[in-house]
Formats: C-alpha cells, structure tokens, sequence
C-alpha cells in the first residue's frame, strides 16, 4: 500500500492538489462522477477508477475534496459506504469544508470501525492547489495529524493542528467569514475609487501600501484588468464558486448560532452573497461580487 492515494473530489481544488501528488511519486487513484472531471484528471497522471470501492483498494491513504456535507456522509457513511472498505491501516484525509457536527460524525464513525480519520480543510484557493501552497488546517487526533504530513505537505506550506475533531472545520469556517468580508469591503472600495474617476490599478497599489490593504486586494484583485490570472481577469471563471462561499457563510452563521455568537459582518456577508447568488452567478468565482457595485451604479 506504500505511496497509493485514493482521491475523490477532482474539480478545480482536487484536480491540481492530486497533481502535486502525482508529481511527488504518489500513485493516485482517482474517482469523480463528473466524467469530464475524471478524464481531465486522468490526462494528468491520476489512474481511473470506475468506482469509489475500487480506488480505495490498497491505499494507503484516502483524500476528499467534496462539496457539501450531504456529499461526504453519503460517500464513508450513508450510500457508498465506503467506510466499509477501506484497508484499516489507511488515513482518511477529509479536505472538504463542511460542518464541524458532519465532521465529527465521519470522524466517529470511522474510529468506530478501527479506522483512522482527520479533518484537513483548506486554504489558498485554486492557485494555492496549483502551486502547492495550500493551508491545510488540520481537526483530530494528534498522531494522525501527525501521520498526514508525510503527503500533506506536498500539497501546502502550511500545516495547522487545530485541535480535536471540529476545531479544523471551525478554523476554516472563521477563515471564509473573514474572507467574504474583506472580498467585499475590497469590491466596494475599488468601486467607489472608479466611480470618483480613480484608475483601479492606481487605487490598488496606494491601499495595498496603506492601512486598508488585505488578501483580497494583494493577492485576488476582484476589479477587471488589476492583476493578471485571477478570476476577475477571466470573466471571473474558475476559482471558488459564490456558490460555495455561501455555503460557507451558511455554516458560519450555524455555528454562531449554536454557540450564541454574535457575526453583525457574517451575516451581512452571507446575504449580499446570497443575492448575488440568486441574480444567476452562482458558477462565477466568490470575487465576481464586485459585480453587485457596478452594476448599482
């Protein structure tokens, strides 16, 4: 079972990050049910696999990028089952953002089965799966974290140990609050510069020296024709789906319900997210929210 990997999940985070496996040696053994997904993975180096069951066979370790919480429980618990099947010296590696209450039952339930799991949802966006420079922020037991740095750190830079089972998938649900609120924050700022005849790349790099700067405006410029091979210069194609940024904001604002928090900008950021969404963008990537000021204007 040495250096096999099963991977689920090849869209645009799963895709490249089962690349740089396959580029560092790993034997990946690949299952989408998005055929084009499969293919396009399989060009790449990723064997096929006609089923879940058949990828996990003799793996070592078992890695997960999947939209949703429905999605992770119908794979290792529910309908596929897959808990049942994998090899009880392998390391589920779950990198999906989903809910810390889905998380620890996965968790559970494959500890229930003498298996070892962790929660590792990640951080850097298609271009940090691309590149390798991933934030992997990593939720259960200690040893088994420890254990997954061997093959997570071909994937990411950095590797959080967070706390036990949840505390990953809360680390990242606080990380994609912020980030929506600063995306926006950034999309307004930039809007009200070119409303007041500002060039945005002018107005970009006078906040990025000053006190307003932020990811968003450094690294993910959400304004056309700022800053080459992001989103915003593609028609706001690839990317992170607005889709699932509102997902995200959904658990945030679950989370801060249940533990009585109060997330005034979260909340915010889930609804204008959420119309956005609506208006029939929710394929665009999360920064095509600069869309919503323009066209307010």
């Amino acid at each position: 079972m040495d250096k096999t990997v099963a991977f689920f999940g090849l869209g645009h985070m799963g895709a490249p990050m089962s690349f740089n496996l396959v580029k560092a040696g790993f034997r990946v053994k690949g299952f989408d049910p998005v055929a084009d997904l499969l293919d396009h993975a399989c060009s790449q180096g990723v064997e096929r696999c006609v089923s879940p069951q058949e990828a996990v066979k003799d793996a070592e370790f078992v890695i997960s990028m999947l939209p949703h919480d429905t999605a992770v429980e119908s794979l290792y618990i529910d309908e596929e089952r897959l808990l049942d099947e994998i090899e009880k010296t392998s390391l589920i590696i779950e990198c999906s953002t989903i809910s810390a209450t889905s998380s620890k039952r996965l968790i559970s339930a494959a500890n229930d089965k003498g298996l070892q799991a962790i929660e590792a949802p990640v951080s850097g966006g298609v271009t940090g799966a691309a590149a390798g420079t991933l934030s992997f922020m990593c939720g259960g037991d200690d040893s088994s974290v420890k254990r997954a740095r061997v093959i997570l750190q071909h994937m990411g830079t950095n590797i959080f140990y967070a706390g036990t089972a949840g505390a990953g998938q809360t680390a990242k649900i606080c990380n994609n609050m912020l980030l929506a609120v600063h995306m926006i924050g950034t999309a307004e700022a930039l809007q009200l510069g070119v409303d007041n005849g500002l060039d945005p790349k002018v107005l970009t790099e006078i906040i990025s020296k000053s006190s307003g700067s932020n990811w968003s405006l450094q690294n993910y410029n959400p304004y056309p024709g700022v800053m080459e091979n992001v989103p915003a210069s593609k028609h706001y194609a690839g990317g992170f789906m607005v889709k699932l940024m509102s997902k995200d904001l959904g658990l945030a604002q679950q989370a801060a319900n249940a533990s009585r928090s109060y997330t005034p900008l979260g909340s915010l950021a889930r609804n204008l997210y959420g119309l956005h969404s609506l208006a029939g963008n929710e394929e665009l990537d999360f920064s095509s929210i600069q869309q919503l000021f323009q066209e307010s204007c």
